[in-house]
């Protein structure tokens, strides 16, 4: 009896054993993974398509790059576009990431009795969804702020002294938009670097104070250089998803020469569109997994003479994935 119990336990756990590999769920995976990568790579595809058509393969071609009048190099609003979705993205990643760090050193070095209310604040853009959001800073900018409102940097801070040229450079893009960027991306920052901080420990920062280090000096000299990749997967990830975000940039625009890619690309498929805006949003999406991919490479060699850990929080901070 006890040796049939043995044989029918045994063929149980071949069946759902611990070890075995989980050949449905890779296969659910992959499937999916093939569900969302086909139509991205088919909207590639005719961003190289000698006709108009944007179903029907004419041939290979440049034309909707570099050669015709309306193409992504030579059509001034996809250009402007594109101009405007990068240089967004990277004020986002000079402002939301060194308020991101100061943030999580903060929230995890204090030690008070509004840790947790701070803590939940947060994250609240995080879990707040994006139309919410996009919508509330929409109603601050043009209620609250009436003497702002929704205008390009250049208009608002062009006659600030010293700060006229930077605004210019900035160009078309709204303070708004700038605002609700880093108001979306600050959340991002500070958990990867949270991550991070809570696998270094704090006897690292007293033992450089004990040899004669002020704090600030401890922060600056031991603290930081250990956050570093952390920070540098901080910078890629407020890239990418700045750079493809749709909600915000569509409710904090100013006009049409304060538009996004996102934006353009969404205004242009309801009206007559051409492979140009294939070609557009395949460059972007070139950038996009650019950040990405430094977002996960970086941080691996950054950390590369560390000893190996198990600790999953490092690991997440680092996107070693």
């Amino acid at each position: 009896m006890s040796r049939r119990r043995a044989d029918t336990g045994t063929r149980r756990g071949r069946l759902v054993g611990p070890w075995r590999r989980p050949w449905g769920l890779i296969a659910v995976t992959w499937l999916y993974i093939a569900w969302s990568i086909v139509p991205v790579l088919v909207a590639i595809q005719f961003s190289f398509n000698a006709g108009r058509s944007r179903v029907n393969w004419q041939g290979f071609s440049l034309r909707w790059w570099s050669g015709d009048a309306g193409s992504l190099l030579r059509d001034p609003d996809l250009w402007v576009a594109m101009r405007n979705s990068v240089v967004l993205a990277l004020v986002t990643m000079a402002v939301a990431t060194p308020l991101g760090v100061a943030l999580a050193v903060g929230l995890t070095r204090w030690r008070g009795p509004g840790r947790r209310p701070a803590n939940l604040l947060m994250l609240v853009p995080l879990v707040t969804p994006e139309l919410v959001l996009g919508s509330a800073l929409f109603l601050v900018f043009t209620r609250l702020y009436e003497t702002v409102g929704i205008q390009p940097v250049a208009a608002i801070l062009g006659g600030v002294p010293g700060v006229g040229a930077l605004a210019e450079r900035i160009g078309t893009i709204t303070v708004a938009q700038i605002v609700g960027h880093v108001t979306l991306n600050l959340s991002y920052v500070v958990v990867i670097v949270r991550g991070r901080l809570l696998s270094i420990p704090r006897e690292v920062e007293d033992a450089a104070m004990d040899l004669g280090a002020t704090p600030w000096q401890a922060l600056r000299t031991v603290l930081l250089p250990l956050l570093g990749p952390a920070v540098f997967a901080s910078l890629m990830i407020v890239f990418a998803t700045s750079i493809d975000d749709f909600v915000i940039s569509a409710f904090l625009q100013g006009d049409v020469s304060s538009q996004t890619v996102p934006v353009r690309i969404y205004g242009g498929v309801r009206t007559a569109p051409t492979p140009a805006l294939n070609a557009l949003a395949t460059a972007m999406l070139a950038l996009s997994l650019v950040a990405i991919v430094l977002a996960i490479v970086v941080p691996r060699l950054l950390r590369r003479g560390e000893p190996r850990t198990v600790d999953a929080l490092s690991d997440f901070a680092s996107l070693d994935v």
